[in-house]
């Protein structure tokens, strides 16, 4: 099942050491924070009588494995992933590079609006060759996770992060729209290429968004058709 952190933090007990994941080099405390989502695939007791979740990365993982405090998570309701007006063929996702917004249209309805953070512009100081610019263009929405393992970059410039919740990949160089748990600066260009989102947010994009992801795999990829396509503008 899947299960998102609703506290501030909760410290994890490697299951299946040495840890595998690059993040785990860095740290002799591993932790999840609020918003984070991940699997479960084994629930136990242990001998004081509180329950634990065996955790793990479903999609993108190194194949470790934690232990933690059951308390400190809730499972995801099945109304929680449900499509939201599945009916109406006439979307579209526009993101604003300039005013860091993005905006859900119907046709030439907004039916929803956000603050977001996406890559630096190509102009940047802190992106001068480009790099983690968030791609101009019209794309194509072509996979949907529930949760994944994001990686990327490299030593010093780079990213390793689990859990990542409700992400929306719409650019071939695996550029989405997804969860950030680890900073709120929306209306602030800091990613490397994808549209961070508030958890909230991020849900309600990914539920609304084409194509449907069946609940039980949290997971969808397709060719095109039918999916949803992302705007990515300069004003």
């Amino acid at each position: 099942m899947w299960v998102e952190v609703t506290v501030p933090y909760i410290d994890l007990v490697l299951a299946n050491p040495p840890g595998r994941s690059p993040w785990l080099e860095y740290t002799t405390t591993p932790r999840l924070y609020y918003s984070q989502i991940m699997w479960v695939d084994q629930v136990k007791t242990d001998e004081d009588g509180q329950i634990l979740y065996r955790l793990s990365d479903r999609y993108g993982s190194f194949g470790d494995f934690f232990w933690a405090a059951a308390e400190a998570f809730r499972p995801l309701q099945a109304d929680e992933q449900s499509p939201i007006h599945p009916e109406v063929e006439d979307k579209l996702v526009v993101v604003d590079l300039t005013y860091q917004s993005l905006s859900c249209m119907e046709g030439n309805n907004e039916v929803y609006y956000c603050r977001v953070s996406t890559g630096p512009k190509l102009s940047a100081k802190e992106n001068p060759n480009g790099r983690w610019a968030t791609p101009l263009g019209k794309h194509t929405i072509w996979r949907k996770l529930i949760s994944v393992h994001m990686t990327g970059g490299t030593t010093g410039g780079g990213y390793d992060l689990a859990g990542i919740g409700w992400t929306t990949l719409f650019a071939s160089r695996g550029m989405a729209i997804h969860s950030t748990f680890w900073h709120n600066n929306y209306g602030i260009p800091q990613s490397h290429g994808c549209v961070n989102c508030t958890p909230e947010d991020a849900q309600w994009i990914f539920r609304w968004t084409m194509p449907v992801v069946p609940s039980d795999t949290g997971d969808i990829t397709v060719s095109g058709q039918g999916s949803t396509k992302v705007l990515v503008v300069e004003t």
